[in-house]
């Protein structure tokens, strides 16, 4: 479906009239965009798990098709487009994410790449990549306490080289750090100015302590940096909207602001329930509408 301003206005004009307010009439004019999805196969010949990958699962767990699995879950949860995440077990590897773009419709899918900071050829993979694929529109970068092994500072030469590669290719940087990387990842956005951010799974708030995360919510005054919210099943079990941890997130939230906040993972549900007393037009920027700003989508 195209949500573009005349289809919008006439949402609105449509609720005004059975007497609804405009801001829900701006909320259901604006897709449900999900950034979380890792697909895996269970067709291990076909998708092999990478010689260098961090971890790798049980194949014969995974579904025969789980692309269509995930678009059926997409309709039962009401999410209309989403951009898919490029596993860690697969490395660099991304024959099966670009297997499942190349099956579905631009207005439906994106989804991001994954190399290997340390290599001095992934800047050029990168580029490579995004040249086969223009529907990629992020690489991302792992950094936190259990997982050293991609990089030991955003200091880094090597880091630094990848992270201007991505800029210049006008892509999204995703930054899955925990909260003792949030200083060097800071120092990075500020060497590249206009650089779009996006923080993955509240930044590991479980894998940092209270002064660390105080550097995270620094982060938030540095501009094009967003938080995503997701991950919130690694800090809280009461799901499916995870209660216990709202006055957590409420607060992440008052510090990123509705602007800059996105979503991945579970049910959309979670951020009517952790966003409640926000509007309907702030609730559906940080369903869908910050993304399909950022992706132009």
């Amino acid at each position: 479906m195209r949500h573009d301003r005349r289809a919008i206005l006439g949402l609105m004009g449509a609720a005004a009239a059975a007497g609804l307010p405009a801001a829900a009439a701006a909320q259901a004019g604006t897709p449900v965009i999900e950034w979380n999805a890792h697909i895996f196969a269970r067709d291990n010949a076909r998708y092999p798990f990478f010689a260098k990958a961090t971890y790798k699962p049980d194949a014969t767990k995974f579904p025969v098709d789980p692309l269509g699995d995930y678009e059926k879950t997409m309709t039962a949860r009401g999410v209309d487009r989403a951009v898919l995440v490029q596993p860690e077990p697969y490395g660099e590897d991304h024959s099966l994410v670009l297997d499942c773009l190349r099956r579905t419709s631009p207005q439906k899918f994106k989804a991001t790449s994954l190399f290997y900071p340390k290599d001095p050829d992934a800047p050029k993979k990168l580029a490579a990549l995004v040249k086969k694929e223009p529907r990629i529109v992020s690489t991302r970068f792992h950094a936190h306490r259990g997982k050293e092994t991609y990089l030991d500072s955003f200091a880094d030469a090597w880091v630094r080289a990848l992270w201007k590669q991505a800029v210049e290719l006008g892509l999204i940087i995703e930054l899955h750090i925990g909260p003792n990387y949030a200083r060097s990842a800071a120092q990075a956005i500020r060497a590249f100015p206009g650089c779009k951010v996006i923080i993955d799974h509240l930044a590991e708030p479980k894998l940092g302590n209270p002064y660390e995360y105080a550097d995270i919510l620094e982060m938030a005054r540095l501009p094009n940096v967003y938080m995503k919210l997701s991950g919130v099943d690694y800090i809280a079990k009461d799901a499916p909207l995870f209660p216990s941890v709202m006055p957590f997130t409420s607060r992440v939230i008052r510090e990123f602001t509705p602007d800059r906040m996105v979503w991945g993972g579970g049910t959309p549900g979670i951020v009517d329930a952790h966003m409640k007393g926000y509007s309907a037009a702030d609730i559906a920027k940080v369903k869908g509408g910050n993304l399909q700003k950022l992706l132009n989508w």
